[in-house]
């Protein structure tokens, strides 16, 4: 039995003494109405009603019961009004600026069908980690190693020419006595410089005997870009952002890199339900779903003309 309903089409037709007319103002039809009032009766034990030809007047009881069921629905219809508030409440929720605009729009349309607004917020991870902790946003992607991921992003380096194999070594970077030119660089975004990526970078620079000015930190990606532009020096990114700058990428030969990604909560929050519908389209958004080891470039994988440059086996 659905009590708020009886209770509804109760106080609906007191306060019109008509079953007709109280059925109407409750947006129900009169058979409708007179089953429910009907039901409760039958739960009451007692009638609420005298039932004549043209009107429909309250007995005592149903007098007696008409401010307490008045009040049940009263109370109904604030609860549904909080729960469809609570549904178009913003959820906030930081993000890596790695995204495109596209892909982010995509994802913000996505939760709409899912009933959830989001309310975007681009950040580096440090500063997703204290949004959350701060409570500024009721959910962050925190940058996390590949064992702890949920997502998890291909990394290798990309460059304006194509190398022409299908792998770039890190140690083919390595100057010579007789090398001209300057040393090439690989330029670090500010989303990937953290531990689990910049380390093994840093120790495999180390390793194969590059100079430490040749990996750099950037600090954003239109400098790290630029730089990548104008000489031949190669951007750390995955094969969705070499595909937005029109660069050619190929993975590194010596080790596997990639972004982690997780979902968590500010204190006392549950990202499930959002991680749950939204999953795919958080996974797309960061380019999770984007094969590593694939040809990714402007034009089908190549980029200017020219040979391998040296920079790879």
């Amino acid at each position: 039995m659905d009590l708020v309903g009886a209770c509804r089409a109760f106080v609906s037709v007191s306060e019109h003494s008509s079953f007709t007319v109280g059925a109407a103002a409750a947006r129900m039809s009169q058979p409708v109405a007179s089953r429910r009032v009907a039901a409760l009766e039958e739960l009451f034990g007692e009638q609420l009603f005298e039932r004549m030809s043209r009107r429909a007047v309250l007995t005592a009881f149903g007098r007696d019961m008409l401010p307490v069921a008045r009040q049940l629905v009263q109370t109904a219809d604030v609860l549904l009004h909080e729960a469809d508030a609570a549904k178009s409440k913003p959820w906030r929720l930081a993000m890596p600026g790695i995204c495109s605009t596209a892909g982010l729009a995509r994802l913000v349309a996505e939760a709409r069908e899912h009933g959830i607004v989001l309310d975007l917020r681009m950040a580096v991870p440090a500063q997703r980690v204290e949004l959350i902790h701060s409570q500024l946003v009721r959910a962050a992607l925190l940058a996390v190693p590949a064992d702890e991921a949920t997502w998890s992003v291909p990394l290798g380096l990309a460059g304006v020419r194509d190398p022409g194999v299908r792998r770039v070594y890190i140690e083919t970077l390595r100057m010579g006595r007789a090398s001209p030119g300057p040393a090439r660089r690989v330029w670090i975004q500010p989303e990937d410089d953290v531990p689990h990526i910049r380390d093994p970078l840093t120790r495999l620079r180390d390793a194969v005997g590059l100079r430490p000015a040749q990996l750099v930190a950037a600090a954003d990606l239109t400098t790290a870009a630029a730089e990548v532009f104008r000489t031949h020096d190669l951007l750390l990114c995955s094969p969705a952002q070499a595909e937005e700058l029109s660069l050619v990428w190929r993975p590194i030969g010596e080790i596997a890199l990639g972004r982690g990604y997780a979902l968590a909560a500010s204190a006392g929050g549950n990202p499930q339900h959002v991680e749950a519908r939204l999953g795919g389209a958080i996974g797309r958004c960061l380019g999770a779903d984007t094969i590593a080891g694939g040809t990714t470039g402007g034009a089908g994988g190549t980029g200017a003309s020219g040979g391998t440059g040296g920079v790879a086996k």
